[in-house]
C-alpha cells in the first residue's frame, strides 16, 4: 500500500535526535525561503525531514507549506546525490511565496551544499 520510489516512508527522518544531530553537526545553507541542513549518512539513499514552525500559521497553513516543500524535493530528487540526511526548515516567506521562488531557493541551497549530481554523471 505504501509509496514506492525514491521517497518512501523508510527515507524520512522522524526522531528528534536525528533532527538535533543535523542542526548541531550538519552543514547548512540559508535562503530567504528555507534553511537546508545536510550530513552524510550510512545508507545509500537520502533521508529527509521537514520542519515548519507553529509561528508560520495554523495547521492548514503549515501543512500546505510542508506539501509544497515535499513536492519540490520529490521533483528534484533525480538531480540529487544519494547518501545524505537532509532537513528542510521552512521560513516565513514560504507561507505566501511563489512556488517557483521556493524551488529556486531549494536548488540554490543544494548547489551551495554540493548535493546536486554533476552534469557529466
Amino acid at each position: 500500500m505504501g509509496r514506492s520510489g525514491p521517497l518512501n516512508e523508510r527515507n524520512t527522518l522522524k526522531k528528534n535526535s536525528d533532527f538535533q544531530r543535523l542542526y548541531a553537526r550538519g552543514k547548512s545553507a540559508v535562503t530567504p525561503y528555507l534553511v537546508l541542513y545536510c550530513r552524510r549518512n550510512r545508507v545509500r539513499e537520502n533521508r529527509l525531514g521537514y520542519t515548519v514552525s507553529t509561528k508560520l500559521g495554523g495547521a492548514v497553513v503549515r501543512n500546505r507549506v510542508r506539501r509544497r516543500l515535499r513536492e519540490i524535493v520529490r521533483l528534484r530528487a533525480p538531480e540529487m546525490k544519494q547518501g545524505w540526511d537532509i532537513v528542510v526548515v521552512a521560513r516565513a516567506r514560504c507561507v505566501g511565496g511563489a512556488y517557483a521562488k521556493m524551488d529556486a531557493a531549494f536548488l540554490r541551497a543544494c548547489k551551495e551544499l554540493g548535493l546536486l549530481k554533476e552534469a557529466s554523471e
